[in-house]
């Protein structure tokens, strides 16, 4: 028994440092793996003890003596309690998520998706699906939960999107460096390529996290920005996401719904009409878009924030003029979808 209490007591430690230390930054892989190991260490003696009071007492005075140690060291720490042992993966995961001082490498291992995990076998592959069965764990749970309701851009990219929202408050807020943050999402995000529409997924999840702190706003701004410099990015949430997505985030952001409405234009400028098929289309974007998929957009934009109907319809209407103001369909797209537009009406 007192080798369980003394792997209790360097577990509930390990914790802290996770947490807390500067020292995260000397960690790789193998570190993490064997981090995550200590923690289902104490998921199973709780799984195995919890049901004997004398040994939960003993546990328990412990854990007591260890929180003390470590309030007494560390100002900001946070209690383990004995209930919390059953979980204690997702804690230790949730406290290296915001230590600023985490390595970019070992973050990426969080992030991986299945595929990367089924596709790149290699020593660590204990960790990658570790990692991948908790975020489906946590997914899990958000299905399953009576009060949630169902996630509108699914429970794998809603626990994503909070894991990428912690791990930016870390970064943003203990750290005056915001190049930090912008190398994190630049060496996790290129993980979900192949995967176009899961990464624009865990992007939406992220702007929509309900904003309960100044430093999830500070989040939610600089991932905003970010978006808006990477274009490419850009133009995929806005052909890939369902309307109803798209909406939403541009009733949160007036950011977004103002570089919404410029991928539109821009989409609308690259369209040429085909006489023969007496339909504006366009090549440039992959995927395609058409006209009436344009025409649905600038819809959905409007419902999300009317009050931009009229100042669109007004650039519209100048952008038709400087094209000679020609009435005629296919002689100007401005003048086509100033036209659609107020069918909609």
């Amino acid at each position: 028994m007192e080798a369980v209490l003394k792997n209790l007591a360097n577990t509930v430690e390990l914790l802290a440092v996770a947490a807390h230390s500067c020292a995260v930054n000397q960690w790789d892989k193998q570190t993490v793996s064997r981090a995550f190991h200590w923690a289902k260490y104490c998921e199973h003696i709780y799984s195995r003890f919890h049901t004997n009071s004398t040994i939960r007492r003993v546990m328990e005075k412990q854990l007591q003596l260890t929180n003390q140690s470590l309030r007494d060291a560390i100002p900001a720490y946070s209690e383990v309690s004995f209930t919390d042992l059953p979980r204690c993966q997702h804690l230790l995961l949730v406290r290296l998520l915001k230590n600023p001082e985490l390595p970019s490498s070992v973050m990426r291992i969080f992030f991986e998706t299945k595929s990367a995990v089924n596709d790149a076998p290699c020593e660590y592959e204990d960790i990658r699906g570790l990692c991948s069965h908790m975020i489906e764990h946590r997914s899990a749970c958000k299905v399953l939960s009576p009060v949630s309701g169902a996630s509108a851009v699914g429970a794998d990219a809603e626990v994503q999107g909070e894991m990428l929202m912690e791990r930016l408050g870390a970064l943003l807020s203990q750290n005056t460096n915001p190049h930090l943050a912008e190398h994190f999402l630049c060496s996790v995000l290129p993980l979900f390529e192949g995967t176009a529409q899961h990464l624009c997924l865990v992007i939406t999840a992220a702007l929509l996290t309900p904003k309960d702190s100044a430093t999830q706003t500070a989040s939610q701004d600089f991932l905003l920005d970010w978006l808006l410099k990477k274009d490419n990015v850009l133009q995929y949430m806005c052909s890939l996401l369902p309307s109803t997505l798209l909406k939403d985030l541009a009733k949160e952001h007036l950011k977004f719904r103002e570089a919404y409405c410029g991928v539109l234009k821009q989409w609308a400028s690259d369209m040429k009409y085909s006489v023969n098929d007496g339909e504006w289309g366009q090549t440039s974007t992959d995927p395609p878009v058409s006209f009436q998929n344009i025409t649905k957009h600038f819809q959905t934009l409007f419902e999300a924030c009317p009050s931009m109907r009229a100042s669109t319809e007004d650039e519209l209407r100048a952008l038709r003029i400087s094209n000679g103001d020609f009435d005629v369909r296919g002689l100007s797209v401005w003048g086509d979808l100033l036209s659609a537009i107020k069918g909609q009406k």
